[in-house]
């Protein structure tokens, strides 16, 4: 489904843009939905997946409750269809207090534009989502200023059939209807040019914070979208990512290895030591294009933490923490039923292909 789509879209969108610059003009444009089938995109629908969540995964959500207060700087949240992740997108997000949210995002398809080693961004004025469109932040256009011309670049087609931002956003605007956002694709990337490219995001950023008298946690948030492994031998492309075979206690063992992933990198204080190791863990260390574990998040992970681990030295602020809230699969809970909703699955779920899901905040 998700293949059939983004192939409609490139042709699409390749037409409809020559050009990779941002607007000069000041018309407001509006980015189009890419997913209606895993995701809700009306008002309708979003009110009915709460509610599900609500009855139907109590536990869970009690389970994964954090501390009256806590407002998360930096956040991991899956972003694969609602009828599989379910529960726990609001688990993660319901702990992002701040209006403006940066969401950090896959950009699965950046093979097709040849986008490589830099940010990607939009040149929308507002994205559709169920309540009505969503603003994006005036910061957007502030930091892609005091950026490197050659870290960052405007692509609207790229943006536009990228589903891993759009998958948070109805969850963002269903508890803040005032929510803005700001979209950055994180393409193929070595881990020392993310070094180099977090460090003048994290500038950027600090600068246009302290400008607007702006705080991390109650105003302005970091969010990265990433699902876990994506395991199997069936549906992925031709792709073989049976690492451990795939009866039952091969999947257990994929599982445990996921959690030893989300353990040893992201819990408890944050470092640059923990963020090169999940790079490690799933980065070929020959090819960066290539993956060693297959987490589509495995560029957008570790750019987003370290923009907030550079942050956090530029505020003098204190360490961040690492909270690991949940993790499920595709295959491990019950599935949210969404079909009367006019929605439903992009991929399928079997023990032959399943994604994992990591839900972790940072305070």
């Amino acid at each position: 489904m998700r293949t059939a789509v983004s192939i409609f879209l490139f042709f699409a969108l390749m037409l409809a843009s020559s050009s990779l610059l941002a607007r000069t003009d000041a018309k407001l444009s509006t980015r189009a939905l890419a997913d209606t089938v895993g995701f809700a995109h009306r008002a309708w629908q979003m009110d009915s997946v709460m509610a599900r969540i609500r009855s139907l995964d109590r536990d869970d959500l009690v389970r994964a409750r954090q501390p009256a207060g806590t407002a998360w700087r930096a956040a991991i949240c899956p972003h694969d269809d609602y009828t599989y992740a379910s529960w726990l997108y609001p688990a993660v997000l319901r702990n992002i207090k701040a209006k403006t949210v940066i969401i950090f995002g896959v950009a699965h398809k950046a093979w097709r534009y040849n986008l490589e080693n830099r940010l990607v961004f939009d040149s929308f004025s507002l994205w559709r989502s169920p309540y009505g469109a969503v603003k994006v932040s005036p910061l957007r256009d502030e930091m892609i200023k005091r950026l490197p011309a050659d870290m960052a670049v405007v692509h609207d087609p790229m943006q536009s059939e990228e589903y891993s931002v759009e998958a948070m956003i109805p969850f963002l605007q269903y508890q803040n209807r005032d929510v803005e956002i700001i979209s950055i694709l994180v393409p193929f990337m070595d881990f020392e040019r993310m070094q180099t490219v977090s460090r003048h995001l994290a500038k950027a950023l600090f600068a246009v914070m302290k400008k607007n008298d702006l705080r991390w946690g109650s105003d302005v948030a970091i969010l990265i979208s990433s699902d876990a492994v994506h395991y199997g031998d069936e549906a992925w492309g031709g792709h073989n990512f049976a690492y451990f075979g795939t009866d039952s206690r091969a999947n257990a063992l994929a599982e445990a290895y996921d959690r030893e992933i989300i353990s040893t990198c992201f819990e408890s204080k944050l470092t640059g030591n923990k963020i090169a190791k999940f790079y490690a863990y799933t980065t070929d260390s020959d090819d960066f294009k290539e993956s060693r574990w297959s987490w589509c998040g495995r560029y957008a992970i570790p750019l987003g933490l370290l923009t907030a681990l550079d942050l956090q030295w530029l505020e003098k602020s204190a360490p961040l923490t690492g909270v690991p809230i949940a993790y499920a699969t595709s295959i491990s809970q019950p599935h949210l039923k969404v079909d009367d909703l006019g929605m439903g699955e992009t991929a399928i779920a079997t023990e032959r292909h399943w994604v994992g899901y990591p839900a972790v905040g940072f305070r």
